[in-house]
Formats: structure tokens, sequence, C-alpha cells
């Protein structure tokens, strides 16, 4: 598994978009640091409001081109400066360059931290998938993470966090706890957030309490077990 590098796993995430996902858009994969990530957050799938998600696209699909309330997050928890976060909100979804897209990233990549969806399959809206779905991606999530070996793992939303723990999770009563789960032999911290976007917006400062908290608590601490 660990051979493997995270573009050759395309492959297969366009043959599932046919599948599972809308015929007219394409897969968006993920982004960010690919070698030992600090973080690596884990939301539930892509919608069309993805500028990147149309088949014109030449540039990146990662998670997140063309919107706004995402970045919040990120800026909110020192993972995004604050130049690049007021252009973000400048911008109109149209005015996402291929040079910008990059340009996001890289700031993601420095930072040391790596966004992912659990399913791939691209929706024309922001439709539920059914937990049969989701889970036809957990095999690929985890080669995902076998392949860059975060410190730790950020779940979003109850779904997500069920699928990839094996378990029933309600975020409200695991805020701030440590889960694991083994890859590949490797034990992998994961802590179940609130999905801060969507229907869940009014969960954003729960999630980035949390967030916050868990990067002064594990990734800013001298001792990581």
């Amino acid at each position: 598994m660990s051979s493997l590098k995270i573009a050759d796993l395309k492959k297969e995430y366009d043959q599932m978009q046919i599948k599972y996902g809308s015929r007219e858009l394409d897969s968006i994969y993920n982004g960010g640091c690919e070698d030992h990530p600090d973080i690596c957050f884990v939301f539930m799938n892509p919608t069309g409001r993805n500028i990147a998600s149309v088949k014109s696209w030449k540039g990146r699909k990662s998670p997140w081109l063309g919107t706004k309330n995402i970045w919040k997050l990120f800026y909110q928890t020192h993972l995004l400066s604050e130049d690049l976060f007021y252009k973000i909100q400048e911008k109109k979804p149209q005015e996402w360059d291929y040079e910008f897209c990059d340009r996001v990233y890289e700031e993601i990549a420095k930072k040391k931290i790596f966004i992912t969806n659990l399913g791939k399959c691209t929706q024309i809206d922001a439709r539920p998938l059914s937990d049969d779905v989701l889970k036809k991606y957990l095999d690929l999530l985890f080669k995902e993470i076998d392949i860059i070996k975060p410190k730790i793992i950020i779940a979003f939303g109850n779904q997500v966090s069920s699928i990839i723990l094996d378990k029933k999770i309600s975020v409200s009563l695991n805020r701030k706890v440590c889960h694991k789960i083994k890859i590949n032999g490797h034990m992998y911290k994961v802590y179940p957030v609130y999905y801060p976007v969507g229907n869940g917006i009014f969960n954003m400062d729960k999630a980035i309490e949390d967030i916050n908290w868990i990067i002064e608590n594990e990734i800013n601490s001298e001792v990581f077990i």
C-alpha cells in the first residue's frame, strides 16, 4: 500500500464518479501536504459549487475551490493567512483561476495540512449520500492516509466519523475525544468534529474551538504519542 502515490488513486476515483456521482461533473480529489501532515481533514463529499468539478477545468481538482465559508474555519484556526483569507472572501467563484487555486493549496501545504473528502463523487447539489455509497470509498481513504501518514485525522460530522471509526458516533458526545484506528499496521488518532458548513454552518464556532484545542494539545504539545 505504501508504495502508492496520491496521484495513483485518481483513476479509481474517476471510475467511481461515473457510478456514484453526477456524470457531467468530475471527481474532486484532495490537496495540501502529502508528506506527514500535522492534520488530515476529512469532509463528506464535494458538490458542483466547486469550480474545479466542471469537465472543462484543467487545473487542480482540490476541495472547496471557488467557495467562501469553509475558509473561515482555516483562517480562525491559524491555518490560513489573513491576506489570503480576505482575498478568498473578495473573489467571486469565476474569479478563481488556476494560479489562485494553486496559491491557496500551496499555503495549505506549508501549514502542514491535507484536505480531502471521504466520498470523492461530486454531486450537482448538497444532497446527502447514503452510508453505503460513502463506505465504498473507505478503503481508498485509508490508502490516502497510509500514503501521507498524518499525525492527526479530523473527521467532520456524525456520518463521516461513524464510517471511518466503524462505530456509531455522535459528535456532540465526542468533542475533544480521541479515537484510534489502525491502518496497515499504523495507529492513527481520529477526532470527530462538527461539520462546519452547509446545514452545519451554525456549528462553525464549535468546530473552530475544537480544532484549536486539538492543535494546541496534539500538534503544539512537546510530547506527541
